[in-house]
């Protein structure tokens, strides 16, 4: 009926609304938090707070700034976003955005000479591809032999940190290290035909953005506009009923989980060949290459209703707290490890809420079906008249047979809807 599926539509605004403020109100709080911290090392929270925001978004290079920090956090909150559709988990960000920049930097050693026109979209496509084999292994293990994706999405991220730093301290390193003597853990500069360029002079605003905002309206595609995408969320809203509408409920988790390393395998292409070395280098640990984006892309997903065109803004807000928390940190002169901190409370107060936005969303959903009920359970008036008529007093089972028979409408129950 129209008007259900107007309450149904006004639901699902209100409950879409109601998780956007407690998600709001979470990073409110755990600011509050943050400022107190600050006070207690006598520093002024105002003007710090003042600072962050001036440094995340107080200009044209700011801007720019915090776009390409948020790109990291877009594509593997988008990945995590189809994960979670088939109900999956994907911890393995870190691994997969490694996987990713490892491949693409192959690639771009084995054929350098290729024009920028073919190697740009073949290094994005490897990154694509290593990945997909990354998050593809954890997700043949899940459907195939039912092993907890949780864990071997972290034990993987472990295996790619030690093949990262074994590759850089031995087959991929730059000849010009071996032949000084330094030996830093870092591949020759990459070919200049691979760089992503530059969209706006005197930033880092690289084509890594762009293709990050494309990928996200092509996951939402895919999800809610292809048949594929229907069956891996029909799997995860039950698997159950999934198999037994004969859909490949394995098949479809795998996907999921491929589908998920993959976006963050593109993540970290366009970290190798967006950045300012346009090198691959490790410090012996994920975190100076990937930037902690395989986590902090969870929760950029979770501030967006793990939903993929709402972790765009989710995405630009948190990468724009990180680049704002390092100015506020330089000038106000606090420990990095505050900084470190409040970024810490944030991340927890944004995952803590996100049970909170079930539950609302879960009320606002039984509240309607409720009023729906109510609605259609209550007899119509005539019906009710008919029934205390002297005429059809003595009349019997007649009576309600010439009142079918005339065309009265039934009483309507949940089950007679559509």
């Amino acid at each position: 009926m129209p008007s259900s599926t107007r309450a149904r539509s006004r639901r699902a605004t209100l409950a879409r609304l109601g998780g956007i403020s407690v998600g709001g109100s979470a990073v409110i709080l755990a600011l509050l938090i943050g400022a107190a911290m600050i006070l207690g090392l006598g520093a002024n929270p105002l003007e710090g707070y003042a600072e962050l925001l001036k440094g995340a978004f107080g200009g044209t290079e700011e801007l720019a700034e915090s776009a390409a920090k948020a790109m990291p956090l877009l594509l593997v909150g988008t990945g995590i976003c189809v994960a979670f559709r088939a109900k999956v988990i994907n911890i393995g960000g870190e691994g997969q955005i490694i996987a990713g920049g490892l491949l693409s930097t192959v690639t771009a050693l084995a054929v350098p000479d290729l024009p920028p026109i073919v190697l740009i979209p073949l290094v994005l496509l490897m990154g694509l591809v290593g990945g997909a084999i990354w998050g593809g292994i954890p997700g043949a293990l899940k459907a195939y032999l039912g092993v907890n994706e949780i864990l071997s999405t972290i034990m993987l991220n472990l295996v790619a940190v030690q093949l990262f730093n074994y590759l850089l301290r031995a087959p991929l390193m730059d000849p010009r290290q071996i032949e000084l003597g330094t030996r830093i853990p870092q591949t020759e500069r990459l070919s200049e035909n691979a760089d992503l360029p530059i969209l706006i002079e005197g930033t880092r605003f690289h084509l890594g953005v762009i293709v990050a905002l494309v990928a996200a309206a092509v996951a939402w595609f895919f999800l809610w506009r292809t048949t594929t995408g229907y069956r891996v969320r029909a799997v995860g809203a039950s698997a159950a009923a999934a198999r037994y509408a004969g859909m490949p409920v394995k098949r479809m988790t795998m996907l999921a989980l491929t589908i998920s390393g993959a976006l963050c395998g593109l993540a970290g292409a366009c970290l190798v060949f967006g950045s300012e070395t346009h090198r691959l280098q490790t410090e012996g640990f994920a975190t100076g290459f990937t930037g902690s984006a395989g986590f902090n892309g969870i929760v950029a997903a979770l501030f967006g209703g793990l939903h993929p065109l709402f972790t765009i803004p989710s995405s630009f807000l948190f990468g724009g707290l990180l680049v704002g928390a390092n100015a506020m940190q330089r000038v106000i002169q606090i420990p990095v490890d505050l900084v470190i901190g409040l970024n810490g409370l944030i991340v927890v107060f944004v995952v803590s809420s996100n049970t909170l936005r079930e539950r609302l969303s879960r009320y606002l959903s039984i509240a309607g079906e409720a009023a729906e009920h109510d609605d259609l359970v209550v007899d119509p008036p005539s019906a009710s008249v008919e029934a205390a008529s002297p005429d059809s007093a003595g009349s019997g089972s007649s009576g309600a047979d010439s009142a079918s028979g005339d065309g009265a409408d039934p009483v309507r129950t949940p089950e007679s809807e559509p």
